[in-house]
């Protein structure tokens, strides 16, 4: 997976491309990590070249929003294909994360 970082203005977004799986996942959720050591308003996920996400990658978004939440950070995931869409409604996490 390839994560490409841009900030303005307070605002970190994070293009991903590729696959968000369990040998992956851990490269987003140490990037995640050393961003909510810095002051930012709002995260935004970028889903658009996410062709694959597994368990492992819920996982990592799921605590990203519980972590966002507790700092007062809004987190957006966009771009996100039917099939990826597919996952977060069958798990329910639609309910709880602001997907644009």
């Amino acid at each position: 997976m390839i994560i490409t970082k841009t900030e303005n203005n307070g605002v970190i977004s994070l293009a991903l491309a590729g696959r968000l799986d369990t040998v992956t996942s851990s490269l987003l959720a140490n990037e995640l990590d050393s961003l909510f050591e810095e002051k930012i308003e709002k995260l935004v996920l970028d889903f658009l070249k996410i062709d694959y996400m597994s368990s492992a990658g819920l996982r990592v978004i799921i605590n990203a929003q519980k972590k966002v939440q507790s700092l007062g950070i809004k987190m957006e995931i966009t771009n996100v294909h039917e099939s990826i869409k597919s996952i977060f409604d069958i798990t329910g996490f639609t309910k709880i994360l602001t997907i644009i």
